[in-house]
């Protein structure tokens, strides 16, 4: 995508944390923000800030796993100004703690928001996708796509299940000629939206803070990047599985502290 200068972006989960720094990214590049999240008190309050300092913004509470939700959004998205051009599936939660210690709602939450969420908002918006001439599809996914963590399980499996997502719906989109409409997994490692609050940060990998990663997704966007990856450490993931053995990089994750990363976890779900 060359510009985003008048392009609508619909984002999900976009009240706080990185949803709400990527609308304010998306908007200083002149896109146009169509905004949703549970939370409607602070979802006004994002879409008012864009709008006081010039933005066009529109906030619809919406809950990702509602298909019937889903639907009345696309038809109130239409009715405001016509299809989207980019979509970014950002809402997710993390319940951390021993998998038989958390409760299996928590688990089902869990794969229902992070991972049913965005193949619904996604099978609703997709036509809008393909019948632009030049258009994004953004899932948020995470660096726990990659590799075992223990303590977040369900979490890691609904990133992975993002992760694989991405990159199937990619390439079915380059089989079926929709060349045009463009995937980035976002697969960041720990980020201070408050989501991870306590957990510590494997060695080499500091923390990153939401507009970080919201300057990342917007650039990639803008080249059509397939992944984000960030920090760095993450970059090196998939050169690691490819060239160690199982064993080997499940070492490594140990020495550098990633397996006991979540012992400390005290965060909040968004």
């Amino acid at each position: 995508m060359h510009t985003l200068e008048g392009k609508r972006v619909l984002i999900t989960g976009a009240a706080a944390g990185i949803g709400r720094s990527m609308a304010r990214a998306f908007a200083a590049q002149g896109a146009h923000l169509l905004l949703t999240d549970l939370d409607e008190a602070h979802l006004t309050e994002a879409a008012d800030e864009l709008v006081a300092a010039g933005r066009q913004a529109w906030a619809y509470p919406l809950d990702v796993t509602d298909a019937d939700q889903i639907a009345a959004l696309r038809d109130a998205v239409h009715e405001q100004g016509g299809p989207i051009d980019v979509l970014v599936n950002n809402a997710g939660v993390v319940f951390g703690g021993a998998f038989l210690d958390v409760p299996i709602e928590a688990h089902i939450t869990t794969l229902r928001v992070n991972t049913l969420g965005p193949i619904m908002l996604t099978h609703a918006f997709l036509p809008d996708l393909i019948s632009r001439e030049d258009a994004h599809l953004v899932n948020i996914a995470s660096a726990a796509g990659y590799l075992p963590v223990p303590l977040m399980t369900t979490y890691a499996a609904s990133k992975w299940a993002a992760l694989g997502f991405s990159e199937s719906i990619q390439a079915e989109l380059v089989e079926l000629g929709h060349r045009h409409v463009h995937v980035t997994a976002v697969c960041p490692g720990y980020v201070s939206t408050g989501m991870f609050e306590g957990a510590t940060a494997p060695l080499l990998t500091p923390w990153l803070t939401p507009d970080q990663i919201a300057d990342k997704v917007v650039e990639a966007v803008l080249h059509n990047r397939t992944h984000v990856r960030e920090p760095f450490m993450v970059k090196t993931i998939p050169v690691l599985k490819g060239l160690l053995p199982e064993t080997g990089v499940n070492a490594i994750t140990q020495k550098l502290g990633l397996s006991s990363s979540m012992r400390t976890w005290h965060g909040h779900i968004e």
